[in-house]
């Protein structure tokens, strides 16, 4: 199956440079358009949604980084086009299903631990992304990095 339309799904740490790289490879084999997406999650839901403080500024900053951080990736990666990029907020499976399928994405590449046992079961973007999307999900394994 050749692909047209890959989202790439990053965290915006330098571990989601493996995830582009595969993606383009990707992308590069089938004439395909790389767009990436980043969901800044609402911090009342790191919370359990249960604040009782405003948190509006704080969110303004972590979304400010992630444009910052964004705007660090078109420059590492400038046949990547910004206005096929997305930064938004919500919940990350919701979003990347939701962007996939107005996007018409036929890929979704994420990153992936790989983590077994209880990090599994508390959650992880890849696994959750992988379940209900509407076209194929890709999870690139990443490397864990070495305690110093």
């Amino acid at each position: 199956m050749e692909y047209q339309h890959i989202l790439v799904a990053v965290d915006l740490t330098e571990e989601c440079d493996p995830v582009i790289k595969r993606a383009k490879t990707i992308a590069l084999a089938n004439g395909a358009k790389v767009s990436l997406v980043h969901i800044v999650e609402p911090m009342a839901m790191a919370f359990g949604g249960d604040v009782p403080m405003d948190l509006s500024q704080l969110q303004q900053q972590q979304f400010d980084q992630a444009k910052e951080r964004m705007e660090r990736l078109y420059n590492k990666y400038p046949d990547i086009q910004r206005g096929d990029s997305h930064l938004v907020y919500g919940q990350p499976r919701q979003e990347i299903h939701q962007l996939a399928k107005d996007q018409t994405c036929d890929l979704i590449v994420v990153g992936s631990h790989g983590r077994h046992g209880l990090a599994l079961l508390l959650g992880s973007t890849a696994n959750d992304v992988l379940h209900g999307a509407p076209c194929d999900v890709l999870a690139v394994r990443l490397q864990k990095k070495e305690k110093e």
